[in-house]
C-alpha cells in the first residue's frame, strides 16, 4: 500500500469518487438508516478494517500518540465524529443540489482556513484555477440556468451542510499538525476510535430515545457496507495520504470532483441523462485542478 502513496492525485481523485456514492447512498438510505446510525455503523466497518494494519504498530507507537493526544483528539472528533454525522442529517432536510453546491465550498474554506491558521498563500495561477473550478461546479449543480441559482435558498439541512464544510475545512487544515512519525494505520485507527466514541451515545440516544431504528434489508446493509469500506476506511486513507503529500490547499480541491463523479454515477445508476452543461462544468472542474497543480511540477 505505501507505493499507492506515490499517487496522490489518483488517491484524492479516488477519494473524491468513493464520496460522491456516500453522497448518494445517505439520500437514498435516509428514511431506512437514520443519520446517526448510518455514521456509527459505517466508523464501526472502517475500525474493523484498519485494525489489522494498526496492530503490529500500536505498541511501538502508543508513546506518539500519548503525547500528541490533544491533536488526536481534535482531528478525530472533527473528521470521523462530525463531518460525516453532519452530512447525513443535512440530507434528511436538503436536496441533493443544495447538498453538492454547499459541499462544493469545502476548498474555499479549506483555503481560507489554511490562510488564517497556517499562513498559507496561493499564487496567481493556483487562485485562478481554484475559481475556474468553482465556476464549473456553480455550472452543474445550477443545470446551467441562473435562474435555479438565484432561487437558491437555505433551509435546516443546507446549515448541518455549511457546518460539515466548516469542519472537514478545519480537519484538512488540522492535518498539518498530525504526529511526525505516525504510521498512516495506527493514525486512521485513533481518529477512528476517537469518532466511534464520541458517536456512541447520540447512537443509542438515537435509536432509544427518538426510536429511529434501522430498517434492514438488502439494500440497507449493502449500502451501510459500501460506506464503510470505500468512503470510510479507503477514502480516509487516501485522503490523508494525498493532502499529506500535496498540502491541505491543493487536497480540498479534488472535493470539487464529487458533482463531476456524481453526474455520472446518477447517469449508470439511476438513468438520468447527462446534458451539455454537465460536460461544460466537468471540463471547467478539470481545467481548475490542472491550473492549480500546474505551478507544482513546473
Amino acid at each position: 500500500m505505501k507505493r499507492l502513496y506515490a499517487y496522490p492525485y489518483l488517491l484524492l481523485t479516488l477519494t473524491a469518487l468513493f464520496w460522491s456514492g456516500n453522497m448518494v447512498i445517505g439520500r437514498g438510505l435516509r428514511e431506512a438508516v437514520p443519520p446517526i446510525s448510518l455514521a456509527f455503523w459505517r466508523w464501526v466497518i472502517a475500525l474493523l478494517l484498519v485494525l489489522p494494519f494498526a496492530l503490529p504498530h500500536l505498541r511501538a507507537q502508543w508513546p506518539i500518540l500519548r503525547r500528541h493526544w490533544a491533536a488526536m483528539l481534535a482531528l478525530g472528533l472533527l473528521g470521523v465524529g462530525c463531518y460525516n454525522t453532519f452530512a447525513y442529517i443535512a440530507l434528511q432536510y436538503t436536496t441533493a443540489t443544495n447538498a453538492t453546491l454547499l459541499n462544493s465550498f469545502i476548498p474555499i474554506a479549506t483555503i481560507a482556513l489554511a490562510f488564517m491558521l497556517l499562513g498559507k498563500r496561493l499564487s496567481g495561477a493556483e487562485a485562478l484555477g481554484v475559481l475556474v473550478s468553482l465556476l464549473g461546479v456553480t455550472i452543474i449543480v445550477g443545470r446551467g440556468d441562473i435562474d435555479v441559482l438565484l432561487a437558491f435558498s437555505l433551509n435546516t439541512g443546507d446549515l448541518w451542510m455549511l457546518a460539515a464544510v466548516a469542519v472537514w475545512g478545519l480537519y484538512t487544515v488540522g492535518l498539518h499538525w498530525r504526529p511526525q512519525g505516525l504510521d498512516p494505520m495506527v493514525m486512521l485507527f485513533a481518529f477512528t476510535v476517537v469518532g466511534v466514541s464520541a458517536l456512541a451515545p447520540f447512537y443509542a440516544w438515537e435509536a432509544l430515545v427518538a426510536g429511529r431504528q434501522i430498517d434492514l434489508h438488502g439494500a440497507a446493509l449493502a449500502g451501510i457496507l459500501y460506506t464503510g469500506i470505500f468512503p470510510g476506511f479507503l477514502g480516509y486513507v487516501f485522503y490523508n495520504a494525498g493532502v499529506a503529500a500535496v498540502g491541505p490547499s491543493r487536497g480540498a480541491l479534488f472535493i470539487h470532483l464529487m458533482p463531476v463523479f456524481g453526474t455520472l454515477l446518477a447517469a449508470i445508476f439511476l438513468g438520468e441523462r447527462p446534458y451539455g452543461y454537465h460536460f461544460a462544468g466537468i471540463a471547467l472542474v478539470f481545467a481548475g485542478i490542472y491550473l492549480t497543480m500546474r505551478r507544482r511540477s513546473n
